[in-house]
């Protein structure tokens, strides 16, 4: 069995964090789970998949392999995190910012989750992908990635959306497909420990007891 990450370590791709979710058994409830970050599919042969599939594109979500079938399930999650990293090159080198809403309120940033079992270990295993959007324009997120880089940024859900995000008919989820325009601070951050070789970006640092109004 895999441990989940320190609760108050920066998470990579395919760390454990923890994720929200609808109860199976129809009564509306929330539950709450450890998953791999990075969407596992089921012809993933090994956890480093999950180094590629952290973010799901809205644009794509619904018909790239590795996430149309969790999408066209109604596996949608709620992820909580104080808060999220991009890099900043205005400095004209990359620097790691940290991105928070104003008195580190939790975050609630829309996902898609599966289950995933390891061919060889027999293991299950839950994992979950961050959704994101373009983000051109937004006041605070416009100004990450490299200059001839596409602005991208996660789906935070107003905490009023919460239970509809979770339980609404697909054809109505993608109204739920736009920036945030809440507050948000940021500042360069310090370094995270050193990443795995495969990292290619963004991390997020959970709660491991996400707010009241998160469950």
């Amino acid at each position: 069995m895999r441990e989940r990450d320190d609760p108050t370590a920066t998470v990579f791709p395919t760390g454990l964090a923890p994720f929200i979710r609808l109860a199976e058994d129809g009564s509306g409830h929330r539950r709450v789970h450890d998953g791999a970050f990075g969407l596992l599919p089921y012809f993933a042969k090994e956890i480093a998949y999950g180094r590629k599939t952290y973010n799901a594109r809205t644009e794509t979500v619904a018909t790239l392999p590795s996430f149309k079938d969790a999408w066209r399930r109604g596996q949608r999650c709620i992820i909580p995190a104080e808060s999220i990293f991009e890099p900043s090159y205005e400095t004209g080198k990359a620097e790691r910012w940290r991105i928070y809403q104003p008195g580190d309120i939790p975050m609630g940033i829309a996902g898609i989750y599966t289950k995933w079992r390891d061919t060889e270990s027999g293991e299950e295993l839950y994992s979950f992908a961050m959704l994101t959007v373009n983000a051109d324009g937004h006041p605070v997120m416009q100004r990450f990635h490299k200059v001839e880089d596409e602005k991208r940024m996660v789906v935070i859900l107003d905490p009023a959306d919460y239970d509809t995000w979770l339980t609404c008919p697909m054809g109505e989820a993608k109204r739920f497909f736009r920036q945030w325009m809440g507050p948000l601070d940021s500042y360069p951050a310090p370094l995270p420990p050193r990443a795995p070789k495969a990292y290619s970006g963004q991390v997020i640092a959970p709660r491991a007891d996400p707010e009241p109004g998160l469950f």
